[in-house]
This record gives C-alpha cells, structure tokens and sequence, in this order.
C-alpha cells in the first residue's frame, strides 16, 4: 500500500508501505475513504517535537471494513465506519466511566495517511453506519473522529450550559468545532478569538456571536469588557501554546472552567495563581468514542456540518502539499481523499 511517512521537519513522503495485517484478535484491518492532516501532525513538521526516525503519519480516518479479527463483532467487512485518534476496548474501567481515551489499552493511532489502517482495539473502536453515506457527508463523519469531538470534549469540559458565555482560543479546525459544540450545548454568547478573515467568517457560521481579533494581555481585557466586566463562564483552549493558555485562564471568571485540549506545549500553570482564581480546569485527550453515536446522528441528520473546516481537498499522494499548506496558513484543515 502507500502512505505518508516523515523523515525529518518540513520532510513528509509518500511512499510503498507494507500492508497492516490482523496481529490480534480485536482488530480489523480498513481501506481508507478518506483521512486528514492534523493540527498537532504540525508539531513535529515544525521541529516542535522530535522526529528521531521516519515514522508514518495520521490519526484520523473513515474507512470501509476490509478484514476483522475473530473477536471483533461490532463490525463486519463492507460497513462503513468511523473511529478514533485512540483505540479502546470500550469494556474496562475507564472506559465504563466514559473515558475511553484512558482506556487500559489504549493505543493511540499513527498510521492514518495511508490507502490501508489497521485498528487496534477494533471492537470497542469502531462505530458502523446503518449505510454507505453520501459522499457530501464524508468530511464532516471525517472531522467527528477527531476534531469535532475533541471540539465537543472542549466545551464539555468547560461546562457550557444553556444561556452561557462561552470563549474560545484558537481558531484552528479544534476550535472552529468548538464553537459548534458551544451553540449545540446552548452557549447564548460565542466569542471567538481570531486574527484571520477566512477563520472568523467560519467561526460566525458556525454560531459566534462575537470575534476578537487580539491576542494576550489586550484580548484578555476585551474579554473583560463583557457585562459584569469578570469573564467568561467557560473557556475553550484548542491551541496547547503557554500563551493560549494562559489567555484562557485569565478570561475566566471566577467559578468558570477552562477546557482545554490543545496537546500542552512548554505550558506552565502557576499554581498559587490557579488557587485563587476559582477558575476549574479540565483537559486531556478527548474520550472521542463516548461522543461518535451523538455526534455521527447530528451530521447525518444535517443538525452539525464539521466537515466544512476543510478548505483544501488533496489526492492522497499530494500529502506533502496538504501539510505545507497548513503550515503556511493557506489552508485550516486539508482532506485526503483515496
């Protein structure tokens, strides 16, 4: 098959991979309909973390069951199907308690940008539509297996309720989706924090209220300038920058929470600071499988459309294109199609 690989930063090939075979009972074995470059997939393309030896590349995906393990019942082959960034058996602890993303064998996936994937865990992964969707569909059934969900985990964890105001940090595909999440969960008033005209229009169709285009100390205080002049009730942190983060804790009100769910980088939260503001915070990666039935029913039945966070749609093999295109800003979220 082929696939994506990295070599170094700003160094993503494609090329002839070996096929994935089934190693364990729980897996399955998918062809790929389609998969994405991610936000975090820049980190290392930019040198922000390690890339100690090629290693292929992608963690998202919507695909066609090709081949399942003996104890895998969930799913057959022919049924499409969603799943997550992290695999779970969906039956221990941790994920009874709806926090599939720690699940006891978790593994997290890495292989996404290729024609074939196989999935671990494929049992307690995977969730079959009751059809083969429609091809408008498959972006936004694409952006549930992470985005979306890791988006309606932000505001889960920030605890929008009905008739709150809600902020979000980044304006990246996770924070465009949390937005979404944001209305779907009631928010009354939206803010989306945005510097660029293309975000801030999506932002606004998917429900923001309001845009602020500034950034530290400035979009703080513009925050502040809301009624009451305390914050917000709930803060979404989809950057994982000490920056974003710590915008988010400074546009909370006390009593409010932040989500976040930006994968932290040189993030230091002060604690003397965090205990007297009374601000909550919650993040981690997002329990994406607790959400796929909810979140699969909204985009089928038309209530959310993710999937327009794509604005570039490559061939699988011009995968190099879609991350430089991300890299380079000209593009918030590329599709690759197989």
């Amino acid at each position: 098959m082929r696939g994506a690989v990295i070599y170094a930063p700003g160094d993503v090939r494609f090329e002839t991979l070996d096929d994935p075979k089934i190693l364990q009972p729980t897996d399955a074995v998918i062809r790929t309909v389609a998969t994405c470059v991610c936000g975090s997939d820049l980190w290392p393309y930019r040198g922000a973390e390690p890339v100690d030896e090629p290693h292929p590349m992608g963690h998202e995906y919507v695909g066609i069951v090709e081949e399942t393990g003996s104890e895998v019942t969930h799913v057959r082959p022919g049924q499409f199907v969603v799943g997550s960034f992290a695999t779970s058996d969906n039956t221990c602890a941790n994920c009874r308690n709806g926090w599939q993303s720690s699940c006891l064998h978790r593994e997290f996936m890495s292989t996404c940008q290729a024609d074939y994937v196989r999935i671990p865990n494929a049992h307690g992964t995977l969730v079959a539509t009751a059809e083969q969707p429609d091809a408008e569909l498959v972006p936004s059934l694409l952006a549930v297996s992470d985005v979306m969900g890791t988006g309606w985990y932000a505001a889960l964890a920030a605890e929008v309720k009905p008739g709150s105001t809600a902020v979000v940090v980044g304006d990246g595909a996770v924070g465009l989706c949390g937005v979404i999440a944001a209305k779907e969960l009631g928010a009354e008033r939206i803010i989306a924090m945005s510097r660029h005209e293309s975000r801030q229009k999506l932002a606004l169709e998917f429900g923001a209220t309001d845009i602020i285009s500034e950034r530290g100390d400035e979009g703080i205080a513009r925050v502040k300038d809301l009624p009451e002049g305390i914050g917000a009730d709930s803060v979404l942190e989809c950057v994982g920058t000490a920056e974003s983060m710590r915008q988010a804790l400074h546009s909370t009100r006390p009593g409010g929470n932040v989500g976040f769910v930006g994968v932290p980088h040189e993030v230091a939260v002060d604690g003397q600071e965090l205990f007297f503001s009374h601000v909550g915070l919650r993040g981690g990666p997002a329990p994406v499988r607790r959400y796929l039935p909810d979140l699969i029913d909204r985009v089928l039945s038309g209530r959310i459309n993710p999937g327009k966070v794509f604005d570039l749609t490559l061939p699988l093999d011009q995968v190099a294109e879609g991350y430089r295109a991300m890299d380079e800003r000209r593009a918030i979220k590329t599709l690759l199609t197989v």
